[in-house]
This record gives C-alpha cells, sequence and structure tokens, in this order.
C-alpha cells in the first residue's frame, strides 16, 4: 500500500502546533501565577502552612520572701459574635435563646441589664456583624469560661460565631503594696516593662521566645513546635505581705490625718540589708494616696535634722567633742557670717546651755552647727572626708533603678560660702535621699558595716534557685568602736528623753533621731508664700539589738510640722506592730491542758460561783455555810492550788452593800434589790464605788461605780 507522506506531514504539523500551543500555553500560564497572582496564590499557600510563627513564653512571677504571689501573668478576653457563622441554622437557634443568653450574661456581667444586651446583641444581629463585641470590657477566664457555657456561645466558633480575643496581663494580687516597686508593664506586653522590678530583672522574667509552624492537615490546623519558648525565672523578693501592709496603713492613716502631700515609709532588716517594706504615697487630684513614685530611693531633698547624728559621728570621731562636752546655746538665736540660725524653741527663751548628748535629744540646731563651725571652719574639707569616710555620699547601687546619688558639697565648689558649713550640719544645702538615710542609720545598728539595700533574693526556675543575690558590704566599718557606742547611746536618748518619744514603745527600747526641715521652693528659696516641710524619722529598734530599722519621710504644707509627733508616731507604730509580729514564745511556758489552772474569780454571789467551778473541776475551799434559796455574798482568794471562796449569808437591809471586786451585772442587782440606783462607767470589775460600803441607805440614791 502506498504511503501517503502529505498527510503524514500535515498531522505531524498539527499536532507540533497542538504541543506548540499547549507549551505557550502552560508558560504564559506560569507567568500569570507568579506574577500577576502571586499575592492570591501566597494567601492560599499561607492559609495550609504558616512558616516560623513566634510562641510567647510565660512571664514569671514575682513572689515575696515568704512565697506570696505579688505579680503574676493572666489572661484577660475580650468576646466577640460573628454573626454571619453558622448560617441560617445557628441564626434560628439565636433567636430562639436570646432571653436565656441575655440573662446570663446579665449574671455574669451585673453592671449590664439583659435588655441592654438583649438591644446590643439585635443591633449586632441586624448589621450583620462580623466581629462584633459583646461586653465593652476585658474579662476575666472565669467569666469567660461562664459565657462559654450559654447556649449558641458553647458552639465552636464557625458553627456559633462566638469568638475571643486573648491578652496577657500582668495582675498585682495584693493591690497597691508596694506596687511602684515591683514596677508595671506597658500595656502592649510586646514593649516590655516601664519600671521597677519588672523593668531591672525583665531579662530573667521574660524568658526566652519559641518557633513553631503552622500546617493544615485533614482540614484542621496543627500548630508544630519546631523550637518550644522557655517561661520566665520567678524572681523571690526580700518584701513581706504582712509588714508592708503594717506600714501602708500606719502611713496612709497619719498622711490624711496631717494632710500630707507626699509619705515614705521604708523597713530595712538590719544584719542582711533586705527591704522588708517600701510605701510611697502621693496625693492625687481626688484626695486620695497612690504609689505614683520610688519617692524613698529618688527624691533629692534636704534631710533636716536627721543629718545631724552624721556631723556629731564626725566631730566624736575625729575627737573634736564627747558626748559632755557642753554648748552655750543662749536664746536659741545665734548670727553666723551675716545670717542668723534658730533653734525651734526659739521664742520661747532657747537651751541656755546643754551638753552634745542634750543637744540631739532636742535637735538643737544652735548647738550643732556651733560645733561644727568651731572646729571645721579653717578646714571644711576635714569634716566632708569625715562624711565621706562613712559613705554617706555614696550611691548605692541598688537592684532597681532611678535612684539618685547623694549632693554633699565640698570646699572646692563654686557656692562653697561661709555659711554652707554650718547649714550643712544640720542637714541643709545637701541632698540625701531617704533610703541613703536608712542605709546610713541601718549601718550604726549594725556594729558600723554599711550593708547594701536589697530587694531580690533569688531568682528561680522550676523551684530550683538558678541565681541568687547576697548580701554585699558597701563599708566594713564607718567608725571607730567608741563613737559607735557613743552615737548608738546619744540616739536611745533621744527617744527616750528627748523629741522622739512617740516613737518609742513601752515594750522595746528604740533608737533613732527626728528631722524637721523647710522645704526649698527653688529660686523662691525658703522664703516662698506657701512654705512646705520634710518631717522625718529614721532610727532602729529593739535598740539593745537591732533587728530592723526604719525611716518614716512625710511632705506637707505649712504649720505645725514636727518630725517627732507626725513621723515619730508612725514609726512607733510600725515598730510595735512588727516586733509583736515576730513574738516567739517559749514552748517550755505554754500552759498544760491537763492541769488545773487557778483562775481568777470576781465577787459575787459565792452560790453561784461554787457551782460553776465545781462543773469545771477547779479546786475550791469554801469558807462559808449556805442555806438552800439563800443567797450568800462575798468574794475570793486564789491559792497555789485552790480557789477560797469567803461569804456570809443574806446582808444587812440598812447598809450600801460593798460590791468592789464584783461584776457590773452582780453589782447592779445587789444595789437595785436594795432600792439604790446604779450607774455605771466603763468595763471589767468594780474597782469604786461613790457611796462605801457600810453607809445607811437613803432610798432612791445614786451610786456611781467605775468599772475597769
Amino acid at each position: 500500500m502506498a504511503v501517503n507522506k502529505k498527510n503524514i506531514m500535515t498531522r505531524y504539523f498539527f499536532v507540533v502546533l497542538v504541543l506548540g500551543l499547549l507549551g505557550i500555553a502552560i508558560v504564559v500560564k506560569g507567568a500569570i501565577i507568579m506574577f500577576a497572582e502571586r499575592g492570591y496564590w501566597q494567601d492560599v499557600a499561607d492559609r495550609f502552612v504558616k512558616e516560623n510563627v513566634t510562641t510567647k513564653p510565660n512571664r514569671g512571677n514575682i513572689l515575696s520572701s515568704d512565697g506570696k504571689l505579688m505579680a503574676s501573668s493572666l489572661p484577660e478576653y475580650r468576646i466577640y459574635m460573628d454573626f454571619q457563622a453558622g448560617g441560617y441554622t445557628k441564626d434560628t437557634m439565636l433567636v430562639n435563646h436570646i432571653d436565656e443568653i441575655c440573662k446570663g450574661l446579665h449574671k455574669i456581667f451585673p453592671d449590664k441589664s439583659a435588655s441592654w444586651f438583649k438591644e446590643h446583641l439585635q443591633k449586632g444581629r441586624k448589621a450583620g456583624s462580623r466581629n462584633y463585641l459583646i461586653y465593652p470590657k476585658r474579662i476575666s477566664y472565669i467569666q469567660y469560661k461562664e459565657a462559654k457555657r450559654l447556649p449558641v456561645f458553647n458552639l465552636n466558633k464557625y458553627r456559633g460565631g462566638f469568638h475571643e480575643q486573648v491578652y496577657n496581663q500582668r495582675k498585682k494580687p495584693f493591690g497597691s503594696l508596694a506596687a511602684r516597686t515591683l514596677g508595671d508593664l506597658f500595656p502592649d506586653t510586646a514593649q516590655g516593662a516601664k519600671n521597677g522590678i519588672e523593668l531591672s530583672f525583665d531579662t530573667l522574667l521574660k524568658g526566652r521566645n519559641g518557633i513553631a509552624h503552622r500546617q493544615k492537615v485533614m482540614n484542621k490546623y496543627l500548630e508544630i513546635v519546631d523550637m518550644p519558648p522557655v517561661d520566665g525565672c520567678d524572681i523571690i523578693t526580700t518584701l513581706d505581705v504582712s509588714m508592708q501592709d503594717i506600714c501602708e496603713k500606719a502611713l496612709v492613716d497619719k498622711l490624711k490625718e496631717i494632710n500630707a502631700s507626699v509619705g515614705v515609709a521604708v523597713l530595712m532588716e538590719v544584719k542582711t540589708g533586705e527591704i522588708k517594706a517600701i510605701v510611697n504615697m502621693t496625693k492625687r487630684a481626688d484626695g486620695n494616696y497612690y504609689e505614683d513614685k520610688n519617692n524613698a530611693i529618688s527624691d533629692m531633698m534636704e534631710p533636716g535634722s536627721t543629718f545631724k547624728t552624721a556631723s556629731i559621728m564626725v566631730a566624736l570621731e575625729d575627737g573634736k567633742i564627747t558626748p559632755d562636752t557642753e554648748v552655750n546655746t543662749g536664746n536659741g538665736i545665734m548670727p553666723m557670717y551675716g545670717s542668723t540660725m534658730r533653734d525651734h524653741n526659739w521664742h520661747r527663751g532657747g537651751y541656755g546651755k546643754i551638753d552634745v548628748t542634750r543637744i540631739m535629744e532636742v535637735s538643737s540646731n544652735v548647738g550643732v552647727s556651733s560645733l561644727i563651725d568651731k572646729y571645721y571652719k579653717d578646714n571644711p574639707q576635714k569634716y566632708v572626708d569625715g562624711l565621706k569616710r562613712m559613705s554617706i555620699d555614696q550611691g548605692l547601687n541598688l537592684q532597681i533603678s532611678g535612684e539618685g546619688k547623694p549632693n554633699i558639697k565640698g570646699p572646692k565648689e563654686r557656692y562653697f560660702a561661709k555659711t554652707t558649713l554650718p547649714w550643712m550640719s544640720i542637714g541643709y544645702e545637701t541632698q540625701v535621699p531617704p533610703l541613703n538615710i536608712l542605709t546610713f542609720y541601718n549601718a550604726i545598728a549594725n556594729d558600723g558595716v554599711m550593708i547594701r539595700p536589697k530587694f531580690v533574693k533569688a531568682a528561680v526556675k522550676d523551684g530550683e534557685v538558678i541565681k541568687e543575690f547576697p548580701t554585699e558590704v558597701i563599708n566594713p566599718k564607718i567608725c571607730s568602736d567608741r563613737t559607735l557606742t557613743q552615737i548608738r547611746e546619744i540616739l536611745g536618748k533621744v527617744v527616750s528623753r528627748g523629741l522622739a518619744k512617740p516613737a518609742g514603745s513601752k515594750q522595746f527600747a528604740v533608737a533613732g533621731k527626728t528631722g524637721t526641715a523647710q522645704i526649698s521652693q527653688g529660686a523662691a528659696g525658703y522664703k516662698s508664700g506657701r512654705v512646705s516641710y520634710l518631717v522625718s524619722f529614721c532610727g532602729y529598734f529593739p535598740a539593745e539589738d537591732p533587728q530592723y530599722s526604719c525611716i518614716v519621710s512625710i511632705q506637707k504644707p505649712g504649720l505645725p510640722a514636727s518630725g517627732g509627733l507626725m513621723a515619730g508616731s508612725v514609726f512607733g507604730k510600725i515598730a510595735e506592730r512588727v516586733y509583736a509580729k515576730n513574738l516567739r514564745f517559749d514552748i517550755r511556758n505554754a500552759i498544760d491542758s491537763t492541769s488545773n489552772i487557778i483562775p481568777a474569780v470576781k465577787a459575787g454571789e459565792m452560790g453561784e460561783a461554787l457551782q460553776v467551778l465545781n462543773s469545771l473541776d477547779v479546786p475550791v475551799q469554801k469558807q462559808f455555810s449556805s442555806r438552800k434559796g439563800k443567797e450568800v455574798w462575798g468574794h475570793s482568794q486564789q491559792s497555789a492550788d485552790a480557789i477560797i471562796l469567803q461569804g456570809k449569808e443574806g446582808t444587812n437591809s440598812n447598809t450600801v452593800p460593798n460590791v468592789i471586786g464584783m461584776g457590773a451585772k452582780d453589782a447592779v442587782y445587789l444595789l437595785e434589790s436594795k432600792g439604790l440606783k446604779a450607774r455605771l462607767n466603763g468595763t471589767g470589775k468594780v474597782r469604786s464605788q461613790s457611796v462605801p460600803g457600810g453607809n445607811r441607805i437613803a432610798k432612791g440614791q445614786t451610786v456611781m461605780l467605775q468599772l475597769k
């Protein structure tokens, strides 16, 4: 059979043409996909696979020294509704259950009524919103779980439309307690911490991000972890929640009482430098007090008379004075280089001739400045060197940021005038933050060893300490033992005999120094029309074996202003409550529950007393005779092994009965049974009666009973 070459070539050409056109189409389509439709197909791919997704770790907790949670990261939610999810079936369910849903939402969020929720949801349904905010505020995890149980809301988000947005919120369970020291995070937590312990220990708290990728498998998204996140460490602070609460309450009560503008209280453990409590309160426009600024470490203010302790110590250490050195303070007014130095009682005639101990007890400006000017005016650098020797001029290099560095002038500086030295000696023309003053007094309490204040003890991960922060010594010896003994004795007398009596306690000895300073108004100096004062007290307790040191510093407008009465009284309350908190009783002094205890028994009706004592198995020695139905009035005595009951049957109807030692009930009954009237004052047992027992009765007479 002959081959038709022409037909073959035609077919071959057709096949090649088709294949060529197909190839061109493929190339064109590929180009379109690569360039024109690149964004669309990238989005499609992202739905199925998402690479390098950052997974956030849990931020570490901040704990008190006794393990209480002071700051923690907790989830908060905003809840939304997609009214287009689930189609007609879901919409019908929503309409059918709308009343039940709204009542449930009102129960969870009582600030909004059920009718408000109904109107609100119907508005979103009518608009067909896909991301409709159900409740305007962020809600807790518990509230979210309760809302998720409601009809329709309990379906998955594709069927029911209920969905949420999660926020990682930092919470402080104890509210304002030490809030400024703990610190804050920015609202957008990705920006990190703003201040306080949160900022200083951010690298330990925040942990390390992880990496994962999401992939769609079997119509479900799976998150595949490539590198897991590492949660942050927990930070163990030195703060004690109960001591913090004691300090805050004592301080705020006084701030409100005297209408102060700013108040600071810091409690430090003497041997370790651990800050057990730190309170910084500022009055806002609404009249309440808040932790706005860490004044304890940042306030650069003239400390006033608390600085006199340092001045006297310099002179004692240099051998210029002794506690018995006398100074004639005259009438409390002394001219100094064209200016006038005054004592607080100058208008009452001053203190006259007094020794160094008394100068400190009464906080005499004239006394301290006269001594320092007398011995150091020719060489003021020696005085400044003495202060530096005690490290009072050094920064503390604290664990948290924001501290101010003490500003102690030297004679080589431009503004060191002749008046500078005497005014420096009493705490003016210097600037020292409250915590630095406390650190100095703490060194006096700590046998001369100056310790760096500490806010954080350790960083812990999974129960294991990964970093510890030991106690650091700033100055191993701020002065000689002789000077230390002298100044501690003086500071003890300042409280026991001087202006700081309100800081003392009947239970234990306290030592310290008051301070009252007029606050400079900047360019206006101290003569501005609106004068403010800094009143303070810094000391330690118990004086004989110091456990804690404490400073209380209060800024207030106008007079009266008293470091002892205002700051000292706050110190006294703090000291007594902290001391009571740490009392430990010897178990050997505990009462044996199996032994008979001989109680005190009030005077009164002895028959009833005998009945009660017998029912309690208390040994009784009965020294009266009685008949059934007859009252026996008398009193009791305690012996080593029994209660002795003494009395006589009946009472003389013509004389006032002796009710001293009786309880109110028995005393009133007995007097009124004789036709007398009783008036009570106080509680407890009768200590005295206005008409003595044995006097002849005047019917209707009133007998005043003093109980105690």
